[in-house]
């Protein structure tokens, strides 16, 4: 399979369970996609009772966005960003953004979940068929910065001004908590593709799963998580020049130094956001030191 990094994430609030059947080495392994977080979502499993498996693993993915989408105006992160205010919030929503925390400052601050302002901010310019002028990008940076949020379990708390987005994050944090759901039924052996991948064990047929990255090179997972993340991946603007990462430092997108970077680690969420955070980083070793900040994390290409 190859892996590439998500497109423009537009939620689809369809969970259709669209069977299909792929080869994994002797076995036979059936596949269920759907939508999670705007990206293709599958689970690839071995199982006499694998409908009702995956449908119970796409009923969880869309409870989680009734809490972690920026795209359902109703979901937790969505109130959040309206109200600046969000009492009592869900488990998910505050161990998601405390892993968020832990990058951030493994990352120097390069992962910033509180670009979102920014983020609109491009978004709207490219769509008017320009780019944002630097007074505007300044003063909208300005109400950026993760000294501007506030949680605890009782509550989560914004600056004025400030939103925040999941999207470098949120994904990752799905497909872990599918993962936890399908193991705590005693489940083994499946891969779950939620735009970032958690093996759940190995393959069916007693291998790793294999995984071929987009820059063509193979590896296999086995209990583990794989992220990719490029800075031209997905763009704001058609012609291709301005990627959708942005550096919380300058309130522009970041220069693409690297094609793509892959990071694999033991939890999806931490993989994901380190991939994202690794685009921000301009040397091979910078990267290396941030993955080492994480158990079990390791950079799998950087090119």
């Amino acid at each position: 399979m190859a892996l590439t990094r998500r497109r423009l994430i537009t939620i689809s609030a369809a969970m259709a369970l669209l069977p299909a059947v792929a080869r994994a080495g002797r076995g036979t392994t059936r596949q269920w996609t759907g939508q999670a977080l705007g990206a293709r979502a599958s689970i690839r499993l071995d199982h006499p009772d694998g409908e009702a498996i995956a449908a119970r693993a796409m009923a969880e993915i869309d409870r989680l966005e009734n809490i972690l989408s920026l795209y359902r105006p109703e979901s937790a992160l969505s109130r959040l960003n309206r109200d600046g205010h969000l009492d009592a919030p869900p488990f998910e929503l505050l161990e998601c953004l405390s892993l968020a925390g832990a990058v951030h400052r493994a990352s120097g601050g390069r992962f910033d979940p509180t670009v979102q302002p920014l983020w609109a901010l491009w978004a709207e310019a490219a769509a008017n068929g320009g780019r944002p002028d630097a007074g505007a990008v300044e003063a909208t940076r300005r109400r950026t910065g993760w000294d501007k949020v506030r949680l605890d379990a009782a509550a989560i708390a914004l600056s004025p001004g400030t939103a925040l987005t999941l999207n470098g994050i949120g994904q990752g944090y799905v497909a872990d908590r599918v993962a936890a759901l399908l193991e705590a039924e005693g489940l083994t052996d499946i891969l779950v593709d939620t735009g970032e991948l958690r093996a759940l064990g190995g393959a069916p047929d007693g291998g790793d799963w294999p995984v071929r990255l987009e820059t063509g090179e193979r590896l296999r997972l086995r209990q583990r998580a794989l992220a990719t993340s490029a800075p031209l991946g997905t763009t704001f603007d058609q012609a291709g020049r301005d990627g959708h990462i942005l550096d919380p430092a300058t309130g522009r997108p970041t220069p693409a130094q690297w094609r793509a970077v892959s990071i694999s680690a033991p939890s999806a969420a931490i993989a994901d956001a380190l991939a994202t955070a690794a685009c921000l980083v301009s040397d091979r070793a910078g990267i290396d030191a941030m993955a080492a900040s994480f158990d079990g994390a390791r950079v799998e290409a950087c090119v």
